[in-house]
């Protein structure tokens, strides 16, 4: 008996052991589903037998024009007649002595008024999110920008999806739940990111150096937890290289102190396509969006009560007019304008105090040759103990961010010391071979982020980048804090909120347009009332295939980069902005004019953002729809003339608008890190190639006018057999 036992105890440790060490082999290496691998929703059109192709038809937006004209008539005024008629009403009641009638009386007069059940003040990554989850819960919204979408901190981003490794590291030392829990929450939404638009988001892989040794456990660990967290919404497990793995895998590193390098996975997206991609699928579902749209004021009952907002149109200054201003009437109002939240609170209550904390990050864009195409890279430790990013993006090279309190500002501009701040820390961690130089700076931008302020706290890196709802007295609903990849969480918990204040009735959307352009997918399946954004893919996704760019170029003969380009920033809406470009008149490619030689934005894209993303300014298009202005701010500035021409086509511009959008771009590039000297050129100096010239810092980057080292025989003026580096005169050339 005993025997016996002896025998079966190391048999079942063993077996416990097998089945220990399979799962957790089956677990790390288990198959997944990885966003943008699957085949498309819809498969792409094909040649019929007899030759016909027909290409894919999908659903169009309202004109920002009928836009207007639907917000106006939430007030129930639809002329400017009517206007005048409540003024003469109101002069005539001054007279005879009669009250004046208030706003919610005058409303009820008109008949035809439509009032909305919200009212979103702000068309940045929370506004337009809360614009898509109100609409597809069956609600009537209503989104306002000032700007543009995303014109502020939504397109300043470090163009990453992610939980955060530095918040779960601050969550365990410092034992904060609130930290933690903004990582597990993140970790989820990081998700439902990839898989709603996985045209505009990647997962990507992100190194951290291991300097010591004993570095190598405590970065395994905490790249395992951070693996755990995500649980089944994790893709790749994380993983260590050893010193010649790191380096074959990233050749820039240092190859000094290295001891090898762990690997981790977060994604990355385009943070401003995304940003547009929200807005046009919310206006899709029935929202009102119009951008270029501020508010003034807040209109309120006479008990106090917001009832709506005034609005001027900002297009209508562009083009040299008065702008119109209007009411647009609303059952609730939400405030989501990112760091200028304390604007409009203010506008509710002017004593109510701040609650944002503004925190500049700065970033810099250089050429594609400093860091891999696949791989990104993290040093979790500068010399003042911030964090830094250096991520492939859009094939160039991104790199930030800093930290520190500033002042709010529309464009803020990239200081100097930030930006070599940045560069000095970047030379700490790569190769003593490769010289990163100032004049290798593209673009640098400064984003502002809109902090939930803690009054604890002394300095912004205390700051929790959790986010805050809010509702005043008035019953203004502010949505503020969180980051981009919980936009998603910050929309349902604003809108869930909006719908118990506001006694909103949301319901069944039951018809819900054809996004995908098919009848092959029911886009209202899911759409039962609650909030089902997790699911609701966006605006391009439903026929997206990593091929897609092969049936792009066997249809319309387009550049392999720009097909594959326009695949990943439009999606199956790449059809659409393929058919709209111009031929080449060359034998190849077929069609699509570049705007930039260096990049692949092609004539296309800018009159697709016209027609179909409300594309108003050259800022819009050369910032927000393409990213010229992110990734080279002097290709930008050369590329401008064109892009004014073609939107002055689409939008019947004059000869003064042309030119204000000419200063007013110049001046954003400013902001962009466009050099000081070519701040001043003229339109004609860029159509005459003289904003190419080059300055004495610029000159002295590149070996522009040295003379080839070795004369090649076929440039070689002496004839066969003499010898070049003496003079013909010589007696050996005789």
């Amino acid at each position: 008996m005993s025997s016996s036992r002896r025998l079966l105890r190391p048999l079942l440790y063993t077996s416990a052991a097998a089945l220990t060490g399979g799962g957790v082999l089956y677990y790390v290496y288990r198959p997944l589903n990885i966003p943008g691998t699957d085949p498309a929703s819809v498969p792409p059109p094909r040649y019929t037998d007899d030759g016909r192709f027909s290409p894919p038809r999908f659903p169009l937006v309202k004109t920002r024009d009928e836009q207007i004209a639907d917000l106006k008539k939430s007030w129930g005024i639809q002329s400017a007649v009517d206007t005048a008629r409540g003024a003469t009403k109101s002069v005539l009641g001054s007279l005879t002595g009669s009250k004046e009638t208030p706003p919610t009386e005058q409303l009820e007069k008109h008949e035809d008024a439509e009032p909305y059940d919200l009212l979103v003040i702000g068309g940045g990554a929370t506004g337009a999110g809360i614009a898509l989850d109100a609409a597809t819960r069956g609600l009537k919204v209503a989104m306002v920008e000032r700007e543009d979408f995303a014109s502020g901190t939504s397109s300043k981003s470090t163009k990453l999806v992610h939980g955060g490794v530095r918040y779960l590291e601050k969550a365990v030392w410092e034992l904060d739940y609130n930290q933690y829990k903004l990582v597990k929450e993140a970790l989820r939404e990081r998700k439902y990111f990839l898989d709603t638009a996985p045209h505009l988001s990647n997962w990507l892989p992100i190194m951290i150096p291991v300097q010591k040794w004993w570095q190598a456990p405590y970065f395994w660990a905490g790249t395992k937890f951070y693996d755990f967290l995500a649980g089944s919404e994790g893709i790749e497990s994380s993983y260590f290289l050893t010193k010649s793995r790191a380096l074959d895998a990233f050749p820039m590193l240092k190859k000094e102190n290295l001891f090898g390098a762990l690997v981790y996975y977060d994604g990355a997206h385009n943070d401003s396509r995304m940003n547009v991609s929200i807005a046009m699928t919310a206006a899709l579902y029935g929202a009102t969006i119009v951008n270029h749209l501020e508010v003034t004021g807040l209109e309120k009952d006479a008990d106090g009560k917001l009832i709506g907002a005034k609005v001027k149109d900002r297009v209508q200054e562009k083009n040299g007019q008065t702008p119109q201003e209007f009411r647009i009437r609303a059952k609730g109002i939400i405030n989501a304008t990112g760091p200028f939240t304390d604007a409009v609170r203010k506008m509710d209550e002017p004593q109510v105090p701040d609650i944002v904390a503004p925190s500049s990050g700065v970033h810099v864009i250089l050429p594609g040759y400093y860091s891999p195409s696949k791989m990104g890279l993290i040093d979790p430790k500068t010399s003042d103990g911030r964090v830094i990013f250096f991520l492939p993006w859009q094939g160039n090279t991104i790199a930030g961010t800093t930290d520190a309190a500033t002042a709010i500002s529309q464009n803020p501009i990239a200081g100097e010391e930030e930006i070599n701040w940045i560069l000095s820390e970047i030379q700490g961690y790569l190769s003593p071979d490769l010289n990163v130089r100032r004049g290798d700076v593209l673009a640098a931008w400064s984003g502002i982020r809109p902090l939930v302020k803690d009054p604890h706290s002394k300095n912004t890196e205390s700051l929790v980048r959790n986010h805050l709802i809010t509702v005043s007295d008035s019953g203004l609903l502010t949505c503020a804090g969180g980051k981009w990849t919980t936009y998603r969480q910050m929309a349902e918990e604003a809108v869930d909120e909006a719908i118990k204040r506001y006694s909103l009735r949301p319901g069944p959307l039951l018809q819900a347009p054809r996004v995908s352009g098919s009848e092959m997918i029911d886009d209202a399946a899911p759409l039962d009332g609650g909030c089902q954004t997790h699911q609701v893919r966006l605006v391009g996704a439903h026929g997206f295939s990593n091929t897609l760019f092969i049936n792009l170029i066997q249809h319309f003969g387009l550049e392999s980069i720009v097909a594959k380009h326009l695949t990943e920033s439009y999606g199956d809406r790449a059809w659409t902005v393929a058919a709209l470009s111009a031929p080449t008149e060359q034998r190849y490619p077929v069609r699509g004019l570049k705007i930039s030689a260096l990049y692949p934005f092609i004539d296309g894209e800018i009159r697709y953002s016209v027609r179909h993303e409300y594309a108003q300014t050259a800022v819009d298009v050369l910032a927000r729809r393409t990213r010229l202005a992110f990734l080279n701010a002097q290709a930008a500035l050369e590329a401008l003339p064109t892009v004014i021409d073609l939107m002055s086509e689409e939008l019947q511009w004059d000869k003064k608008r042309e030119e204000k959008e000419w200063k007013d771009t110049v001046q954003f590039l400013a902001s962009m890190g466009l050099a000081k000297s070519k701040l001043s050129v003229t339109r004609k100096d860029v159509e005459d190639g003289k904003a190419g010239e080059y300055d004495e810092h610029e000159r002295k980057l590149y070996s522009r006018h040295d003379r080839p080292a070795d004369t090649m025989q076929s440039d070689s003026k002496f004839s066969s057999g003499e010898k070049p580096i003496v003079s013909r005169d010589s007696s050996v050339n005789k």
